[in-house]
């Protein structure tokens, strides 16, 4: 097996110096480190320009620096994006090219022939079809989206082939879940138990794709970065660029058209059709209002003499007020932060003040608008209503697994026992073979489930399982056990006892 692992690193343009230090020091630089000192290490990075310019800014020249050798070294492939880590869906044509060119400036700049980026990363991984025209039209050879874009659900892509987007030159290279959440997640920390955990695949023909922001390692979780470490100096792992799995594969090639989402996409946000739901929700009255305020500013932005003396830093600012964050972080399901909230709306207010001859009615609205966008923050803040909204977006993980698989009759109560059994084979297994941790893992999460307290991990036990049986024999035995009942379950609207 060839693994093509992605990391994509980021930080908003204006970043609080001490937040950036910590992150430099807990996550960049040890990871950059350690792939400098194993030749062995392969990876694929995305790195926002407006990143390069806060290193350069705040001093890391070293980052800088050691990306360039070793990139040079052809061990880093960099990949395009936006520079200012816009959500390319919802803005329009001429702005996304903008972004995807300005990247493409600053990365040359400071990586110098280090950055000859073949592939492109949408931020978030936010496509829709509009997309792959543009990016092939820039002069990329592939993107790289999650699996869900592949059919709308996962486990879907078949990682002996390549794709390509139907009617282009375009590679599509797929993210997978199950590898990537087993890694970012921490179900797994050490290079043994990850080795364990996809020996099946390590020894198959396959390829694997993982792809996770950079500073899950060390900082949103400190010490999994040694577990990156491991993977880098593993000699048992072929770690390749994506590029290279180009020429590994070729032989086989299949057309494919991805489908509106991002890698926070779930089947159930595509089947509502509300993929963007973090940054454009149809029920969230402040999303609304972000995007009418920021259309509202550029189209003034855009129709601005050139030649005046202030266009420049006025259409820098615009560039920076195209970042995602401020949407993401209103969307309150579950994230939420009202400082981010109203710096993203303060940024557009003070475009529209700065633009010379703007008509009063057009000052007065952007007033208007960013004061809705705030004092709404606060009133859903006082009255209880963020908590609320997040409560309801994470309702179905607090449902326990009893109640959502026995309890509920029918043929579910197949998926509940089905479980159940094979988590009791895993913990016999482990058991006799010494394992003795991961014994009691199986255990206490057996005791968890049968006595409904597992509200908070049940997800984990369950991917943790799928770790320990491959993927066709768990499906292959819930469906043995959902049939048995199918037989014993009467004509009768009512269910039997369990």
């Amino acid at each position: 097996m060839y693994w093509a692992n992605f990391l994509h690193i980021y930080q908003p343009a204006e970043q609080q110096a001490d937040i950036l230090e910590g992150i430099v020091k807990q996550s960049y630089r040890p990871i950059i480190r350690s792939l400098k000192k194993e030749k062995h290490a392969r990876i694929t990075l995305n790195i926002n320009g407006a990143l390069l310019e806060l290193f350069d800014t705040h001093g890391y020249r070293d980052v800088i620096d050691n990306l360039c050798t070793i990139g040079r070294e052809g061990r880093i492939e960099f990949t395009g994006s936006a520079k200012y880590h816009s959500f390319l869906p919802l803005i329009e044509e001429e702005e996304i090219i903008r972004q995807i060119k300005l990247n493409n400036e600053t990365n040359r700049f400071y990586l110098g022939d280090a950055f000859s980026p073949k592939g492109f990363y949408p931020p978030e991984m936010a496509y829709t079809p509009a997309l792959a025209p543009l990016i092939e039209s820039l002069g990329f050879k592939w993107i790289i989206l999650d699996e869900i874009a592949y059919a709308g659900e996962v486990e879907k892509v078949d990682y002996t082939q390549l794709y390509r987007i139907t009617g282009s030159e375009l590679f599509v290279f797929f993210r997978e879940r199950r590898f990537s959440n087993l890694i970012m997640s921490a179900v797994v920390r050490s290079k043994e138990t990850l080795e364990e955990a996809m020996k099946k695949d390590i020894a198959s023909k396959r390829y694997a794709i993982t792809a996770m922001d950079g500073e899950t390692f060390g900082h949103h979780r400190p010490g999994l970065q040694n577990l990156l470490f491991d993977i880098f100096s593993s000699e048992k792992l072929k770690l390749v660029t994506i590029s290279e799995l180009i020429k590994k594969y070729d032989k086989k090639i299949v057309e494919v058209s991805p489908i509106n989402s991002t890698w926070a996409s779930s089947k159930k946000d595509i089947d509502k059709g509300i993929q963007f739901l973090s940054w454009s929700d149809p029920e969230n009255q402040i999303h609304k209002w972000q995007w009418e305020f920021l259309h509202l500013t550029l189209h003034e932005v855009h129709t601005m003499d050139k030649k005046n003396p202030r266009y420049i830093s006025i259409r820098k600012k615009m560039d920076i007020a195209l970042a995602s964050d401020h949407f993401w972080w209103a969307s309150a399901k579950p994230w939420w932060s009202m400082e981010m909230i109203e710096d993203g709306a303060y940024r557009l207010l003070d475009i529209m003040r700065s633009i010379p001859g703007i008509s009063e009615v057009k000052r007065l609205r952007a007033r208007d608008l960013y004061e809705h966008i705030v004092s709404t923050g606060f009133g859903w803040q006082r009255t209880g209503k963020i908590r609320t909204m997040m409560k309801e977006q994470q309702a179905v993980r607090r449902i326990p697994f009893k109640e959502r698989t026995l309890e509920k009759g029918g043929d579910e109560q197949g998926v509940y026992h089905a479980f159940l059994d094979m988590m009791k084979g895993l913990e016999k297994k482990a058991s006799e073979t010494g394992e003795y941790e991961k014994a009691i893992l199986w255990r206490d999460a057996i005791f968890k489930i049968e006595n409904k307290s597992d509200i908070y991990d049940a997800v984990n036990a369950i991917d943790l399982l799928r770790v320990d049986i491959p993927h066709d024999e768990v499906e292959r035995t819930i469906e043995e056990y959902k049939e048995k009942y199918r037989e014993i379950r009467g004509g009768q609207p009512e269910q039997r006892g369990s």
